[in-house]
């Protein structure tokens, strides 16, 4: 069986288009009908080569989606063929299988346990998770990484109390869905921070009470501001060291905590001041959202069924897999918050 794919063949180069040959299924892995792929800033950065020294080139992409089980390989459980499932880079139960190899034109093209920039794809067992009836695979790819990192941000890693206040630094897709978060948490007030009106106005139909242009106000003052002494919490989702910086000095002392969610280019750094932590304040990291895929993601979609996650101002912008170039390139230029591939369209 053959698919068509994106693949990344060189880094700071487009992606190809290429046609690759389906291996048999090893003993835990599942072959998926991809119905709709998210593109993201992390999979941006590895297109760029913003990522480090690239070894697997050429190899597939796409790390959060939707589909359909099509085929599974020896001792699955977890799901059967027809079976509508998320797609995640997220490792839940079930077996942890190493990636694939594809072949195109007498080449081996690399792939990880989970790709999703093609229509069919071999996806290790434990970064799939059943589907709910009732949620559409076009908001169901999101998630698999830009609802549950947004999300568990806030509930899991941060988990302010009702009645807290919360800024978010970064509207993209992760940004917009921590901000649902805060609004599901019961936050009073949710501050969204962004250079882009677009993206601010956004976050007010997922929930934000307040929201600060960063290129015209300075952020920290203008929180500080609103919220005297400082928020709650802070999630930082630009992936800028700068914004990471500003989240930390946002936030109250004796109690504040930031939480840093975006991935920064490789060799940046970030530089504290440690009177920062001497007042109390508290800088942690998470890992997408600190998520139990098999535990979160019924959660989230069920918090999608009835209507409590907004995830539609998300998903305006549809592109063919044969437009990735294009998608990748929007989501460069801040054009679309976070493109989705139909992979159904052609």
């Amino acid at each position: 069986m053959r698919t068509l794919a994106a693949v990344l063949v060189e880094t700071g180069r487009p992606l190809v288009l290429a046609e690759l040959e389906i291996p048999p299924l090893k003993p835990g892995q599942v072959l998926v009908e991809v119905g709709v792929s998210g593109v993201c800033h992390t999979q941006l950065l590895e297109c760029d080569g913003h990522r480090g020294a690239d070894p697997f080139l050429p190899h597939c992409l796409g790390h959060e989606g939707s589909g359909i089980v099509r085929e599974v390989g020896p001792g699955v459980a977890k799901v059967a063929p027809g079976d509508r499932v998320v797609l995640s880079w997220m490792k839940g139960s079930g077996a942890d299988v190493a990636g694939t190899v594809y072949r195109w034109e007498g080449r081996a093209v690399n792939a990880g346990g989970i790709t999703t920039w093609s229509r069919h794809a071999v996806i290790s067992e434990n970064r799939l998770t059943p589907l709910p009836a009732g949620v559409p695979l076009r908001e169901a790819a999101l998630l698999g990484c830009a609802a549950p990192t947004g999300l568990g941000a806030v509930l899991n890693t941060a988990r302010p109390r009702p009645g807290a206040t919360l800024a978010v630094f970064g509207c993209g897709g992760i940004g917009l869905c921590a901000v649902a978060g805060a609004v599901i948490a019961g936050c009073a007030r949710v501050i969204a921070v962004d250079l882009n009106q677009e993206k601010l106005d956004l976050a007010r139909q997922m929930g934000a009470t307040d929201a600060i242009r960063a290129d015209l106000t300075e952020p920290v003052a203008e929180i500080t501001r609103l919220c005297a002494g400082g928020v709650d919490v802070a999630i930082e989702a630009t992936g800028r060291p700068s914004a990471m910086v500003q989240a930390l000095h946002s936030v109250r002392g004796q109690g504040g905590t930031a939480v840093v969610v975006g991935n920064a280019r490789h060799g940046e750094r970030v530089e504290i001041d440690p009177r920062q932590l001497n007042l109390g304040k508290r800088l942690l990291g998470t890992w997408g959202g600190d998520n139990s895929p098999d535990h979160d993601f019924p959660r989230y979609a069920e918090l999608l069924a009835g209507g409590r996650l907004p995830l539609g101002p998300l998903v305006g912008r549809t592109y063919r897999l044969a437009d990735i170039n294009q998608a990748v390139e929007d989501l460069r230029a801040g054009i679309a918050v976070r493109p989705l591939v139909d992979l159904g369209l052609g």
